[in-house]
């Protein structure tokens, strides 16, 4: 087996007597869609916070492509190709879809155009962004005030500022959040084309998705992995049925 591009050790986090995460250890292989699946309250935002490097752990270590980052901070590790889709940037919502994943291209290379002077012309930056937003389904509303977007379609725009980063690993917490069935089924099928183009770490209450998308699925309860799987196995899992599928009615 490759050497896994995202490692967590033995990572903790605790709030006085309130531990929530604890001793978390996983590996993401190269090319993986690893979804982290568990009740309300089970850590998971907290490990996203952890992994991304918004927040530092009380102990243990992330490894990210075969080095330590622990001590990084989430820009740094952006810059290593570790991103979290909405942490890099906020949508603008006077600027159209288009001129929002361009932002994040500028960003990512550093350059010195003069964005805000006049952007339909500056296809250095329009053109990779405009492949970012085919990517991410919404190559229709790039000349949209993103501000008038659907939230599906503003959760699209996220993955698409994401992608402008070039990134090794995705992080995404609940992207299907708040969306319709139709717009649920949009991003779901963005996810599903990017899928072993780029690794993407996956938070997600929609089990549906989570099934149909996971290469691998992870289950934290009470800060703790119980599990780490293929779907079909931690459907049939026992012990997580009884942790947590059982409660989602999952047959």
């Amino acid at each position: 087996m490759a050497e896994p591009l995202l490692e967590l050790r033995n990572l903790r986090k605790a709030y006085g007597a309130l531990v929530v995460t604890d001793d978390v250890s996983l590996a993401v292989q190269p090319g993986e869609l690893h979804a982290i699946i568990g009740p309300n309250g089970a850590g998971k935002t907290t490990l996203i916070h952890q992994i991304s490097g918004t927040l530092r752990s009380d102990s243990g270590s992330v490894l990210f492509a075969g080095q330590d980052v622990t001590s990084l901070s989430m820009p740094q590790r952006v810059g290593r190709g570790l991103a979290r889709s909405f942490q890099i940037t906020s949508i603008l919502p006077g600027f159209s879809a288009l001129e929002n994943v361009a932002l994040a291209v500028q960003a990512r290379s550093g350059s010195s155009f003069r964005f805000f002077g006049n952007a339909s012309q500056e296809k250095a930056l329009n053109q990779p962004a405009m492949d970012c937003l085919q990517q991410a389904g919404l190559g229709a509303r790039a000349h949209i005030p993103s501000g008038l977007l659907s939230h599906g379609e503003k959760r699209q725009l996220e993955l698409a500022i994401g992608l402008a980063t070039e990134p090794k690993l995705l992080l995404l917490d609940e992207p299907l959040a708040g969306t319709g069935h139709d717009e649920s089924q949009r991003v779901v099928e963005t996810l599903r084309r990017l899928k072993g183009r780029l690794t993407i770490v996956l938070i997600e209450h929609d089990m549906e998705a989570v099934f149909s998308l996971a290469d691998r699925v992870s289950v934290l309860v009470y800060g703790r992995v119980i599990a780490t799987d293929t779907p079909g196995r931690i459907r049939a899992n026992p012990e997580v049925r009884a942790a947590y599928l059982g409660e989602e009615e999952m047959v």
